[in-house]
């Protein structure tokens, strides 16, 4: 079974971490919620493990500059896809655009 948050009113007992358990055609992951992101990033290497297939599906994405703290990142095309994020009082289903970044 899937590892969610906490209940209403236990969220203290989650500890200080935003990784949480999603759904990618139909196959389990773990992400880390980067709340302050202005857009959904993957690492190629992480989502080959989850979409081997994952290249054949990246959109191009032109004109945009993307970097982190201490470096640029560079940007290998976007994907376009469904997540779930399961939970036991309902799963929340989000159709998502996920820019897919060379590691």
């Amino acid at each position: 079974m899937y590892k969610t948050k906490p209940a209403r009113g236990k969220g203290y007992t989650a500890g200080a971490s935003c990784i949480t358990s999603i759904l990618m055609t139909d196959i389990e992951a773990k992400v880390s919620l980067d709340t302050g992101a202005f857009c959904t990033c993957v690492g190629k290497d992480y989502l080959q493990d989850i979409l081997p297939e994952c290249k054949s599906h990246l959109l191009p994405i032109e004109g945009v500059q993307f970097s982190s703290a201490s470096n640029n990142m560079y940007p290998l095309g976007m994907l376009d896809t469904n997540i779930v994020f399961p939970h036991p009082a309902g799963s929340l289903r989000v159709k998502t655009e996920i820019v897919v970044m060379d590691n």
